[in-house]
């Protein structure tokens, strides 16, 4: 599997399943990155003490709190994380926080769909906008004059709580696929959506 090559790295939904995996094999890779953000809407919770705990064990963790649903949240998480970059830059985002209710079209209600809505779908917009002017400080991308890449990447059916156990993959397995995805995108590739096996799945 070829190395990530981005120094500073921040993930949303940080504190279980795919994100938490995500920072713990980032940790864990041959070039770690300088600085990973990892955020989720309560780290001082219980939800998040592996989360804590790893940050206790490497000084280039930074738990950052953040609701992806709320501007004003990004904007105080974003001010934190350009105070630690102190101008270096952000090189990759990955947005992973995500809700499911575990409802049908005869039982959602409109403050779920909203709800769910904000987070699934704004949510990312509004991280992307924060972060644009974070990327384009960046000096390591490639391409293009600004050298973003914009990629959808499905982890799979994958075994955690919003994917069920009877899923087809491991958190491990969908999280290795996705983290040898990541160095092999180019500029081709800015627009898709690719699978964990780094497979074009049509729009």
């Amino acid at each position: 599997m070829a190395a990530l090559r981005a120094s500073t790295v921040l993930l949303t939904g940080s504190n279980r399943g795919i994100g938490l995996e995500l920072v713990k094999q980032l940790l864990g890779g041959p070039r770690p990155p300088a600085w990973i953000f990892a955020t989720c809407r309560d780290p001082e919770g219980p939800q998040a003490q592996e989360l804590r705990d790893l940050a206790s064990r490497h000084p280039n963790l930074v738990l950052v709190k953040l609701d992806v649903a709320n501007p004003s949240a990004i904007a105080d998480a974003a001010k934190i994380v350009e105070g630690k970059l102190n101008g270096a830059g952000l090189n990759l985002l990955i947005n992973n926080a995500g809700i499911y209710a575990q409802v049908s079209l005869e039982t959602v209600d409109s403050d779920e769909m909203i709800r769910t809505y904000k987070t699934n779908a704004v949510g990312p917009l509004l991280m992307a906008q924060a972060a644009l002017n974070m990327l384009t400080k960046c000096q390591a991308l490639t391409y293009g004059e600004a050298g973003i890449l914009c990629v959808a990447l499905h982890p799979g059916w994958v075994k955690t709580d919003m994917g069920t156990q009877e899923a087809d993959l491991t958190v491990d397995m969908s999280v290795r696929g996705l983290l040898s995805v990541l160095p092999v995108l180019s500029e081709k590739h800015s627009g898709n959506l690719l699978n964990w096996e780094g497979k074009v799945i049509p729009w």
